[in-house]
């Protein structure tokens, strides 16, 4: 029994979506409309162009600033004591009033004026060091594919990688990696086969290891390969 056009169809019954037919020949032959092939279409901007640079990652560093904002409140609760204490007509704190006596009595050139102000400016360049510098250092920057995802692997996550490869290689009894910011040092003992064939085989390996890591700068490699030392 055919329904009557015009009329909505029964609850539950299911309609039939009409179909785009395709607007020229171009698109019949599997190229979309900038004649791009279908199945070919350009990756997006984020991964054509990179997503950006891949800097290190910062520290937030809380125990030195905490240790910092202590002293800090602690000197300034002190000092602020000591001031209304001479306001209330009492006499000041006696460390403070000998820091002063001494600090107008003592030359420029005295030796614990010297050290004091050498042990100053040390934490002063501390300080400016630590509000300067990213920090982080165990942590290696890896390539940015998107704008708004960064990643970072652990050094000791690094070496191990590359330790499981080195061990991959014939001949390759131990081996021992260490990963720093700029290289990765390997160290690795051969019980057999030429020491040359092995050193050639882990330069190879290790290359492809170091690049399927995805650092943004990928450490340089250091490799050695000895024999294992006699036990006993």
């Amino acid at each position: 029994m055919s329904e009557p056009r015009g009329t909505e169809p029964p609850e539950g019954a299911t309609q039939r979506l009409p179909v785009l037919e395709p607007r020229d020949a171009g698109h019949g032959d599997g190229l979309d409309g900038s004649g791009t092939p279908a199945g070919d279409a350009p990756p997006p901007a984020s991964e054509a162009g990179g997503g950006g640079r891949a800097g290190r990652f910062w520290s937030a560093r809380r125990v030195p600033a905490g240790i910092v904002a202590l002293l800090l409140l602690g000197l300034t609760g002190l000092f602020l004591y000591d001031i209304v204490s001479v306001r209330a007509g009492r006499p000041g704190m006696y460390w403070r009033r000998e820091l002063a006596r001494q600090l107008a009595e003592r030359p420029l050139d005295d030796t614990w004026v010297l050290v004091g102000a050498a042990v100053t400016a040390v934490l002063g360049l501390w300080l400016l060091s630590l509000a300067l510098t990213p920090g982080l250092r165990d942590v290696l920057p890896m390539r940015r594919t998107h704008g708004d995802v960064r990643a970072g692997l652990h050094r000791d996550a690094a070496a191990t990688a590359l330790r499981d490869r080195a061990m991959e290689v014939a001949g390759v009894q131990s081996a021992r990696v260490r990963v720093r910011r700029r290289r990765a040092d390997v160290r690795a003992a051969a019980h057999f086969r030429d020491l040359d064939e092995v050193r050639t085989d882990l330069d190879a390996v290790l290359a492809d290891a170091v690049h399927g890591l995805g650092l943004a700068k990928p450490p340089s490699l250091s490799v050695r390969v000895r024999r294992p030392g006699r036990k006993g």
